[in-house]
């Protein structure tokens, strides 16, 4: 398969989606929630029946589904799968990690201005109840953000946390080596939150030169895993033991004898574990990393069909002569340097999401920016029309 495929009128992969009627609905929501494929809904079948016929015996099987997400993970991005601790939400991984931090001696913590709310709450928090240092760098201009964050590391920083592509610009921000290598020579960690970016940027470990990062990110986006498909990926050269862990991390030691008050970690993503959960999510993904394979849906592939989309959705928008009171497109961003989602301008969102959906042309907003997220079972007619619908949308919006 290749990109022309999902230029022609008929989009190739449709008809795998027919559970979320992708054809009968235009879903803009790629960049937040993509439709699951079919066969997900065999994952929810195959747990089932093994949870009712193996009772607890099943979890020997739900590891191994485990395992092939790790798997999946890593192939996008690089790393041994054994690296990958899994959670359902990256805010179960983000607080794992900050309780590793020795935030008595190095209670600095730099970020930027732009982080999702997972993070930028949660270190909100923290800094309010007088527990860390908290530094926020302006992520504009993005060109020298790198650098900027780089200059700030300082013997009292303990992490840095950036994003790779930022949820509300879909902006990708490139050197991030160079704060790996200030976090290095300083004895900090870097936390690289990419998920804008697996599955629909190229990203990989090696490449970008973070071996010694760590990595955030989930499938509930770009990957079609839904819900409960989160990991963070742990450097193999960490020292780092979370406070916050559950009974699995010492899951393999169980069996032996412990002196009290003795707190044992496993390795690698073990040390990281949390505790029982339920392991159908896990099953799902098995099943859509299945299909991706089969269908030869490669990152570069996918990153190759995301750039066609948006660039379309861009080209119609400029086709119409939008009030740029009402909404508009900043022509200086260079789509290429841009993540899965177009990003227009307006201070009407609500007005204007609302009305869309009623014509079951489905997108989203923060603040006042207005998000346009294709994915790559829509068609190129089901994206001109989504333009126009916005189009007359917004003709009959008020000033």
């Amino acid at each position: 398969m290749t990109l022309n495929d999902f230029k022609s009128l008929q989009n190739p992969i449709a008809r795998y989606y027919k559970d979320f009627n992708v054809e009968g609905r235009i879903l803009l929501t790629g960049h937040s929630h993509q439709a699951w494929p079919d066969v997900a809904r065999l994952g929810f079948d195959e747990y089932w029946k093994d949870a009712s016929t193996l009772v607890d015996d099943k979890w020997d099987i739900a590891f191994q589904k485990a395992d092939m997400v790790r798997q999946g993970f890593s192939q996008i991005i690089g790393g041994d799968p054994n690296e990958f601790a899994l959670a359902s939400n990256t805010h179960d991984l983000l607080i794992k990690l900050l309780s590793a931090l020795d935030l008595k001696n190095r209670p600095k913590i730099i970020t930027s201005d732009a982080e999702f709310h997972t993070v930028r709450r949660q270190l909100d928090s923290l800094y309010n109840a007088g527990q860390i240092e908290l530094e926020r760098v302006e992520a504009f201009p993005i060109d020298t953000l790198s650098e900027r964050i780089a200059s700030a590391v300082d013997d009292k920083t303990s992490l840095v946390i950036v994003s790779k592509v930022f949820f509300n610009n879909s902006l990708i921000l490139e050197e991030i080596d160079k704060i790996q290598n200030a976090c290095q020579h300083r004895g900090a960690d870097l936390l690289v939150d990419a998920y804008h970016a697996v599955n629909v940027v190229p990203f990989s470990i090696e490449e970008e030169g973070l071996e010694s990062s760590f990595v955030l990110g989930g499938g509930y986006k770009y990957c079609q895993l839904g819900e409960g498909n989160c990991f963070m990926r742990i450097p193999p050269s960490t020292r780092l033991k979370p406070v916050l862990t559950g009974w699995y991390s010492e899951f393999m030691a169980l069996a032996c004898e412990k002196e009290a008050g003795q707190v044992v970690y496993g390795t690698d993503h073990w040390a990281f574990a949390g505790s029982t959960y339920d392991p159908v999510s896990h099953y799902r993904a098995a099943k859509v990393f299945d299909f991706f394979a089969e269908q030869k849906l490669t990152p570069d592939l996918l990153r190759q069909i995301s750039q066609y989309q948006i660039g379309l959705l861009a080209a119609e928008f400029d086709k119409y002569d939008f009030d740029p009171l009402i909404i508009r497109r900043d022509k200086e961003i260079d789509i290429s340097n841009t993540g899965g989602f177009l990003m227009l301008e307006s201070e009407h969102n609500p007005e204007i999401t609302s009305q869309l959906k009623e014509d079951n042309v489905i997108v989203d907003y923060r603040c006042n920016k207005l998000r346009l997220g294709p994915a790559p079972y829509l068609s190129p007619g089901q994206l001109t029309k989504a333009i126009e619908e916005l189009y007359q949308v917004c003709r009959g919006v008020s000033r």
